[in-house]
């Protein structure tokens, strides 16, 4: 049996979720998210408890057992609270800037770069740091890893995007001439 999969969910309060069929569907003071459960996986719910059940021991099920498990629960993550992932800017004269739903950045290409904001998240830009909110975890990965892609960190002077936090290791470089 899957350690994680078999964990109870707790719904905090404020917190619906409904399950129709194959559907299951959560709602909170953030938003409203929903997900289909894949077959041979069962979700019962109680007022307060969410259980994650599989009907057989077959391998693709116990695959994904725990896969669904905790996709529910960053479900009811982010409804309550949300998720939200940071960027850092390095290098001189890369910058970036917000208008509108639009996020321009300049990385030292011929032109600056044009990034519409994805439908449920919220990008805001605090002079070299991006960050990017949204209720699906998922979603706020992805843009995360969309707009660290624009300029990937250097591998020798460490300019470029890269998370908060992220340590690059930068190489030495030629060893010159003798």
């Amino acid at each position: 049996m899957s350690r994680i999969g078999r964990q109870p969910i707790f719904i905090p309060r404020g917190v619906t979720v409904t399950v129709d069929g194959a559907t299951i569907c959560v709602a909170g003071p953030k938003g409203k998210l929903t997900h289909t459960v894949p077959h041979g996986i069962t979700v019962s719910v109680t007022p307060d408890l969410l259980t994650v059940q599989r009907t057989s021991d077959e391998r693709r099920e116990r695959a994904l057992h725990g896969l669904t498990r905790t996709l529910i629960a960053n479900m009811i993550q982010g409804v309550t609270s949300g998720f939200s992932k940071e960027l850092e800017i390095v290098g001189i004269g890369y910058r970036a800037e917000k208008s509108g739903k639009t996020l321009k950045i300049s990385l030292g290409y011929s032109h600056p770069i044009v990034f519409e904001e994805p439908e449920g998240i919220t990008i805001s830009v605090d002079k070299q740091i991006i960050k990017v909110e949204g209720i699906d975890k998922c979603l706020v990965g992805q843009t995360a890893a969309t707009i660290r892609k624009f300029r990937k960190p250097d591998v020798y002077k460490g300019k470029g995007i890269r998370y908060v936090g992220e340590q690059i290791r930068t190489k030495v470089g030629k060893a010159g001439a003798k």
